[in-house]
């Protein structure tokens, strides 16, 4: 068979086709590009934070393991009593969505959290376009999971009780 310059497993190789290992740094101008803010946590990963919800972008591992990972941590409690109906959601939404996949967490005092993860392996390297695009789906579906799940359980905010935009403190 000829050599086209197509590995059938891989896709495109050969020149211009180079593979990267990302990095922290990488991430962070992606973010800056993105006009998204982020902060450098204790244990040095970083996240991006939104009103209701955390995302974390990590890197682990070694070597040919090392993996990167985007983890979200919607911080809305639920009580233990709500699982079933969380359950519900989340499997819908793992059903039908890549990513990010939610699972429950439950914490010491009863309450229920809910987290999105999504990773890729990257000590072998990746296409630069790959990553890209995929840290980018990864975040703009962890948006949509949040706005996914208000609406799946009903807790959407009544906009009638919310004062109108420009009206706050004008209430005589």
């Amino acid at each position: 068979m000829p050599n086209t310059g197509k590995d059938p497993e891989r896709g495109p190789s050969g020149p211009g086709k180079s593979l990267i290992v990302p990095h922290q740094e990488m991430v962070k101008r992606l973010l800056d590009q993105l006009e998204l803010k982020y902060v450098v946590d204790e244990e040095g990963d970083l996240a991006a934070p939104w009103e209701d919800f955390r995302t974390y972008f990590m890197f682990r591992g070694e070597a040919d393991e090392q993996t990167f990972s985007v983890r979200t941590f919607y911080d809305s409690p639920h009580g233990i009593e709500d699982k079933p109906r969380l359950y519900e959601a989340i499997d819908d939404w793992n059903r039908r969505a890549l990513w990010p996949k939610i699972y429950t967490h439950t914490h010491d005092d009863g309450s229920v959290r809910l987290i999105g993860e999504a990773h890729m392996l990257v000590g072998f390297g990746v296409g630069l376009e790959h990553f890209v695009s995929s840290t980018v789906s990864w975040i703009r579906a962890s948006i949509e999971f949040d706005t996914f799940v208000t609406e799946a359980l009903g807790l959407a905010k009544d906009m009638a009780s919310e004062p109108d935009e420009g009206n706050e403190g004008n209430e005589d």
